[in-house]
């Protein structure tokens, strides 16, 4: 995955490919100039990242589901997503509470 710091789209595709299982390499294409080469050729000369490389495809600001199907598509194993963690109920106390006083 082609990305660059400060990116908010990079950092949302990152934590959801961490959590779908799919694995990738990150190219920094502020430090990396030929990371930087391919991002351009693959966006028509601009610096749009995240940019995505799965086994020669190269995809522009992917949603996760893409990159997970292309990966599983190009025969990359992909371990199973991490099931959501239920959320946790914020128990509320009423104002006739003793303990809500404090």
């Amino acid at each position: 995955m082609y990305w660059r710091p400060g990116c908010p789209h990079c950092t949302s595709l990152t934590n959801a490919l961490r959590r779908d299982g799919v694995p990738f390499r990150e190219v920094n294409i502020w430090t990396e100039p030929d990371g930087a080469a391919v991002v351009r050729s693959a966006a028509n000369g601009n610096a749009t990242v995240p940019t995505v490389d799965i086994a020669g495809t190269v995809l522009v600001n992917p949603a996760p589901a893409v990159v997970r199907a292309g990966a599983v598509d190009a025969g990359i194993p992909v371990r199973p997503p991490k099931p959501p963690q239920p959320r946790r109920k914020r128990l509320r106390r009423s104002r006739d509470d003793p303990q809500s006083q404090r």
